[in-house]
């Protein structure tokens, strides 16, 4: 993966993991590069479920008070 996993954004994410289970699939892939692929596809995951709930909190305090805070702002 050419992007730093902290800076890859939600929708490239579910591209490179799209890739990740196609690979997986084929069936023609070592042990050790399935593994490799296999934990790059969960750190993916993870940063994947760390936006969307970013995202839910976000629109969560909008529709308590319908403000977000400076350092809060998207």
């Amino acid at each position: 993966m050419s992007k730093n996993k902290e800076e890859i954004n939600f929708e490239s994410a579910l591209l490179e993991l799209e890739k990740i289970v196609n690979k997986l699939e084929d069936d023609s892939i070592n042990l050790e590069e399935s593994v490799q692929s296999f934990e790059t596809g969960i750190e993916l995951v993870k940063k994947c479920q760390k936006q969307l709930k970013e995202a839910e909190l976000k629109v969560n305090k909008l529709l308590d008070d319908g403000l977000l805070e400076e350092s809060e702002e998207i």
